[in-house]
């Protein structure tokens, strides 16, 4: 008989640590179409997370929207309806992220972003509260580029970018740190992620006679603007958006792109950076992982986001787990609210300090410019 309740008692253990769930990480990224570039360094850097926070094991499930919003939205739906995420994370582009809000809202499922669009944090109302990000506000990128054109002298600019929320929410955020620079803008274009020519909008960047051309897009479709203004003789100054930190855009540009600034996170260029820099040893610990699974040189910032969604995921899950158990509403709401609360915690781009009206949660420390440089980022002090 004792030997009987000793069974017993421990299938009733067995039982009971089964029942618990994991946590489901439910994961929207674009790994093919326009925005693979983007995507692919996100999807391999999901391969390094951890699979056990907190002593709890996770489980990511990965999914492909194609870089389509409708296709973001199916798989949000089918990863809570399906799947049972605990949160979502993605997708990799503005358009898709914004798409999103609404399903993860309905659903009461924390979700983090990796798109750059202030319009997915911003402002915190009864949806976006479920919502944040990891790359940085473009007002933050704005005012580096703003500055730095300033400091060249540059008096007149054209802005050219993606004809969507991306392009948008940078020209609005541009418009506003230019006027303060003293900076006019002289012409306003935008194009399609998919278009294969933009003559008619670089003619009319020329016409204008600007002393520097902004290009607010990202990935490799950020080359076509800039390619074509080449083709026909522009030599003012470049500057392109962080949008476009990655090899894949270095490669597709070649000497199209020698000599164009941009606003970065410090992961780009870590190890040019000072030991003085408060990111650059959480920058670098990235960096040696993805390198040491995809090789030298193979990091992009785009990757770095998906990296950082993991380091709020790490500092919140223990939070949430005292609350309540993975798998119920109970546990989506207080990791909700542990995301909410994260504090000093050091990713690839910089340090995340989330508040109730700050969904982002990084500063000035996450924000460096870099100049391309015979095919290579290089850092400017």
């Amino acid at each position: 008989m004792k030997l009987v309740k000793t069974l017993m008692f421990g299938a009733a253990l067995l039982v009971a640590a089964s029942a618990q769930a994991d946590v489901t990480v439910g994961v929207t990224l674009s790994a093919t179409g326009p925005a693979a570039s983007l995507g692919i360094p996100e999807k391999n850097t999901f391969a390094l997370m951890p699979t056990t926070i907190g002593g709890q094991k996770i489980n990511y499930i990965v999914l492909d929207d194609k870089s389509d919003t409708t296709a973001a939205v199916a798989n949000t739906r089918k990863l809570i309806t399906e799947d049972k995420a605990d949160v979502i994370v993605g997708s990799t582009t503005s358009p898709n992220s914004i798409a999103m809000i609404d399903v993860v809202a309905e659903a009461k499922v924390p979700m983090i972003s990796m798109a750059a669009s202030s319009m997915i944090v911003e402002p915190v109302d009864d949806k976006r509260r479920w919502v944040f990000k990891t790359p940085q506000n473009d007002i933050m990128m704005s005012l580096a580029i703003a500055q730095h054109m300033a400091n060249a002298g540059i008096k007149k600019v054209a802005f050219i970018g993606f004809a969507d929320a991306y392009g948008e929410g940078w020209y609005t955020q541009f418009a506003k740190v230019a006027a303060l620079k003293g900076i006019e803008i002289v012409s306003n274009e935008r194009y399609n992620r998919t278009d294969t020519s933009v003559t008619g909008q670089v003619l009319k960047i020329m016409a204008a006679s600007p002393d520097a051309v902004l290009i607010a897009a990202s990935g490799t479709p950020a080359v076509l603007p800039q390619k074509t203004l080449k083709e026909r003789g522009y030599t003012g100054k470049y500057y392109q958006t962080h949008g476009v930190a990655n090899n894949d855009f270095l490669r597709v540009g070649g000497k199209d792109v020698n000599g164009t600034y941009l606003p970065s996170g410090p992961v780009l260029v870590a190890n040019q950076l000072p030991a003085s820099n408060p990111v650059r040893k959480s920058a670098l610990e990235y960096i040696n992982k993805y390198e040491a699974a995809h090789g030298k040189g193979s990091v992009s910032t785009f990757g770095g986001h998906a990296w950082d969604a993991g380091v709020l995921l790490q500092a919140a899950i223990p939070v949430a787990l005292k609350k309540a158990q993975p798998g119920t509403p109970e546990f989506r709401a207080a990791l909700r609210d542990a995301l909410e609360n994260v504090h000093e915690a050091p990713g690839a781009h910089g340090i995340f300090n989330m508040s109730p009206t700050d969904h982002l949660g990084l500063d000035q420390r996450a924000r460096v410019m870099v100049l391309i440089d015979n095919g290579n980022w290089k850092y400017v002090p």
